[in-house]
């Protein structure tokens, strides 16, 4: 099977992460990927090839426009205010305040575009992101004559919904596959997610859809991350529905269960 992957992850190498009330090393680091990639060597799963020239503009037909504009520029914008730490959201939109007002302000932004903020911001998140979305769609390009592939993303995706990031994730890779796949003719597409977390992203993404099967197998969000979606009775809305699955799995599940 062939991989496909980018040094150019590398540009998402953040310093901090908000967790357990300190700002510790991020969990999600260019480390992951080497490890993967000492794996596919060790087991000598087949040729890497870096990705090629891609149109990105599918990016738009599933990411809200004016969410792809902030994650361009909020990098700058942090800098401009004179701040000297990476970029974290601080207040929110929450259930009491308006939500559909954007603020102007880049503290503001942050909080209407965040979901979770162990994720921050850093120089090069933006186009190490944009680099995920070149490895994915070369993957659907090679698909056409391959029967597999492995696309190695960094940043992840599947945490990333139409108009927020969170979970280290900010464009959706999966869900830009799913929609690029259907964009080249395919009728319908399945979204097996087998990550601890649930994709809250890719639900929401695809939840009034029925061109998109969604599967996921997770850590039940009564318990764990992103704790407000994944839960057995999300099964979809409108033409969507019954295309939505989830199996959430409570703590100490075995994984002969799993």
């Amino acid at each position: 099977m062939k991989t496909i992957y980018s040094k150019k992850h590398y540009l998402r190498n953040s310093l901090t992460e908000l967790s357990g009330g300190q700002l510790v090393k991020p969990f999600e680091s260019p480390e992951r990927i080497e490890f993967i990639l000492n794996e596919i060597s060790q087991r000598k799963l087949g040729s890497i090839f870096e990705p090629t020239n891609q149109n990105l503009d599918i990016v738009y037909k599933v990411h809200d426009k004016n969410y792809i504009n902030f994650l361009e520029t909020a990098w700058d914008d942090w800098i401009k205010e004179g701040f000297l730490g990476e970029a974290i959201p601080t207040v929110w939109p929450s259930r009491s305040m308006n939500s559909k007002i954007i603020p102007n302000n880049i503290e503001g932004k942050l909080g209407y575009y965040c979901l979770a903020n162990e994720t921050s911001i850093s120089q090069g998140t933006v186009e190490a992101a944009y680099e995920s979305v070149r490895v994915v769609l070369t993957a659907v390009e090679m698909l056409k004559e391959e029967k597999s592939i492995f696309a190695l993303c960094r940043p992840p995706g599947h945490h990333a919904s139409k108009d927020q990031y969170g979970g280290y994730c900010f464009f959706n890779n999966v869900a830009i596959a799913a929609e690029k796949l259907i964009e080249e003719g395919a009728k319908k597409i399945a979204i097996l997610d087998i990550d601890f977390h649930h994709g809250n992203g890719t639900q929401e993404i695809f939840y009034n859809r029925s061109d998109v099967f969604f599967i996921s197998l997770h850590g039940d969000p009564m318990e764990a991350f992103p704790h407000f979606l994944g839960h057995a009775d999300e099964k979809g809305m409108a033409e969507g529905e019954g295309y939505n699955l989830n199996f959430p799995m409570p703590p100490n599940t075995t994984y002969h269960l799993w």
